[in-house]
């Protein structure tokens, strides 16, 4: 496939390239920075651009067949980067008439997992306590999602570490694995990838956790 990977130098957005040209796949990295980058492989394209200018973004996302991104706020400070960028990402597929995109999110913008015990439940009110700002802003992503044209997937990790991929995850559609609290970023990039041609997630916010 001919995909395109915003966030391309963060932790979930380099695996995502470093995988998917593992795995074969033509890869548009998008950054500020290039120096940034440092994932090198066959089938890579660098595309150094402004994150706020749709027309600007429009090569970088024509005639893809899917899109990836790993935008979001780094702290609460940044709160708001998610739906701005998003925005500006789905209004350059929307004029490509690029269809498929997935974005991360976070576990706490679903639901409760299913039979989620009192431990779980607390848990996560108190980081959404805590972290209200960036979840309202991922909230308010997934709603541009919703609003637009494009095909869109919401991946919901809980919290991230740095291990290796494992490819043992669970995911839930539509919610969130039972006891699941943390993730490698390396295994988000995974299911992201496994899920760029699964119908079923079209359109849907997907729980994945261990």
């Amino acid at each position: 496939m001919e995909l395109t990977v915003f966030g391309a130098t963060g932790g979930i957005g380099q695996e995502i390239v470093r995988q998917a040209l593992a795995s074969g796949h033509q890869v548009t990295a998008v950054v500020r920075d290039p120096a940034r980058l440092t994932v090198r492989g066959e089938g890579l394209e660098v595309f150094r651009a402004d994150l706020t200018d749709p027309e600007a973004l429009r090569p970088a996302v024509a005639g893809r067949d899917a899109v990836l991104s790993g935008l979001g706020a780094r702290s609460r400070k940044d709160a708001g980067v998610a739906t701005r960028l998003t925005r500006t990402v789905l209004a350059a597929m929307e004029a490509e008439g690029v269809r498929r995109v997935l974005v991360v999110s976070a576990g706490p913008v679903g639901p409760d997992a299913e039979g989620a015990g009192l431990l779980d439940r607390t848990a996560r009110g108190l980081i959404s306590a805590l972290l209200k700002d960036v979840y309202a802003d991922l909230r308010e992503m997934e709603a541009e999602l919703a609003r637009s044209a494009t095909d869109w997937t919401s991946v919901r990790p809980p919290r991230l570490q740095n291990n290796p991929v494992t490819g043992t995850y669970r995911t839930v559609v539509g919610g969130f694995p039972e006891k699941g609290r943390f993730i490698a970023r390396a295994d988000v990039a995974h299911a992201m990838l496994a899920m760029t041609d699964d119908p079923r997630t079209v359109k849907q916010g997907v729980g994945v956790a261990y």
